[in-house]
């Protein structure tokens, strides 16, 4: 079992930046992490990825914007955030993915809300 715990949201002006921060109680090192956010009302969608080798992926909202890094000496998956829009304010959540033996683990923090707005 892996708890998730994020941290970093708040309140941001439009062209603001933040930093998130996922810590895990354990080791994600063989795990594929993400960052998803849910705006009210919608689906929760991805944000970005990135492999247990550190290889990256970002969704088309954030492309460009938001880079992802991974410590495994910490436990910990960052997600920094630039040239935020209002469009962006969502819950955002911390995602630990793992696939062995046909066994799926998946972890989900509580979420950090961000808001974008002046």
């Amino acid at each position: 079992q892996v708890q998730l715990v994020e941290s970093g949201g708040g309140l941001v002006q439009p062209g603001g930046s933040l930093r998130l921060s996922c810590a895990a109680s354990g080791s994600v090192r063989f795990y594929a992490m993400g960052w998803y956010r849910q705006a009210p009302g919608k689906q929760r969608e991805l944000v970005a990825r990135i492999t247990s080798g550190g290889t990256a992926i970002y969704a088309g909202s954030g492309r460009g914007r938001f880079t992802i890094s991974r410590d495994n000496t910490k436990n910990t998956v960052d997600l920094q955030m630039i040239s935020l829009k209002p469009e962006d304010t969502a819950v955002y959540y911390c995602n630990a993915h793992y696939e062995s033996h046909n066994k799926v683990y998946d972890y989900w923090g509580q979420g950090t809300q961000v808001t974008v707005s002046s």
